[in-house]
């Protein structure tokens, strides 16, 4: 039987054991560019024993950061600074990787510790956002830009570009974020996508982006290398984006070159009910991961007994962490400890274990 600690390998990668670092993001950053603080912060974690580490959503445009302080993949000038992160993790024996995104409609706030709330059109870190369909995100929100057909291609065009250098600067593992109301998740959902044309509407429409995405980023993200599509599995309200749909849709992520399904829920809509508990959304990952394709499981998991209960009873194929990796990054190393297996403690903190 599969446990948390037995290594996984995904084409041609080899991952120490089946523990995560979710992406997380951090908000530190000037103009894009990766610093000191992602290094520390994510090596730490590697060091700590996760056998996968993936960098926080790191956007393909300037406009679409969440924040003016978000990671930026959108220009070659961010490579060399990615570099020493990568090169850093892999030396811990964990495996890098990267989530590329696009904030869409939900762009340009301010950071959590300055409130979250939209920057208006008096700051100059003002920009306008983009979206699926002229909906605000929420009140107080900008009303998006609908894209054009023309539009949508370039920005596609943009995310294999982000996959392109995260190549260059040394990822082993992509991720592509489709979740949590942002870009791709508004044409996705009926609520955030009301457009007319081959990109709304129907099914087939509303995944066609997502799609044209991930057919830009295999034609650059080399054969033998993972590629992952975190979701939100579920609106959480009627009428909208449904774990039937995930479903449905991660049989089709099997034929385009999609290897892990990371799955999260919700973030489309302000006030979804979402029932948040321990491990509340590792169901849809054991759905989803019923249709062939590898997932990842999120969510308040906190206990090793109860991540390594998630891979032993085959609801996931990784436990992501991100909360509980905050507040320990040697988490892992802890949990090697709770679940009597080999942890794999860099020999400078041997003396500590």
């Amino acid at each position: 039987m599969t446990n948390l600690f037995d290594p996984l390998t995904i084409r041609s990668i080899t991952i120490r054991n089946r523990i995560g670092v979710s992406p997380m993001c951090q908000y530190c950053y000037e103009d894009g560019f990766s610093n000191d603080w992602q290094l520390v912060h994510l090596g730490a974690r590697a060091a700590g024993g996760a056998g996968l580490i993936i960098a926080e959503a790191t956007a393909v445009e300037a406009r679409g950061r969440i924040t003016p302080h978000d990671a930026g993949i959108w220009k070659d000038d961010h490579i060399p600074p990615l570099r020493k992160v990568t090169r850093f993790i892999k030396e811990q024996g964990a495996v890098p990787g990267i989530q590329i995104a696009h904030a869409g409609r939900k762009a340009n706030t301010h950071r959590p510790w300055d409130g979250s709330s939209p920057i208006t059109m008096d700051d100059p870190q003002f920009w306008q956002v983009v979206g699926a369909s002229p909906i605000a995100f929420a009140d107080g929100y900008q009303t998006p830009q609908e894209l054009t057909a023309e539009e949508i291609h370039a920005i596609a065009i943009a995310f294999r570009h982000g996959a392109e250098r995260a190549l260059q600067a040394g990822f082993e593992f992509l991720e592509i974020h489709a979740a949590h109301g942002y870009l791709l998740h508004s044409f996705l959902s009926p609520h955030s996508n009301h457009r007319s044309d081959q990109y709304g509407g129907s099914f087939a429409n509303r995944i066609r982006f997502l799609l044209e995405v991930i057919g830009e980023v295999r034609k650059v993200w080399q054969d033998h290398l993972p590629l992952a599509v975190r979701i939100s599995a579920t609106d959480w309200v009627e009428n909208g984006w449904t774990i039937t749909e995930s479903v449905e849709l991660a049989r089709l992520f099997i034929p385009a070159g999609v290897d892990v399904v990371d799955c999260s829920s919700g973030g489309n809509l302000p006030k979804a009910p979402v029932p948040v508990g321990p491990g509340y959304q590792v169901p849809f990952s054991e759905a989803i991961r019923s249709t062939g394709v590898m997932t990842a499981a999120v969510g308040l998991i906190t206990a090793p007994a109860q991540a390594d209960q998630i891979i032993r009873n085959q609801q996931a194929d990784i436990a992501l962490l991100g909360r509980e990796m905050l507040r320990n990054p040697s988490w892992a190393l802890h949990a090697a400890h709770a679940l009597r297996q080999a942890p794999p403690v860099p020999p400078q903190y041997l003396r500590g274990f």
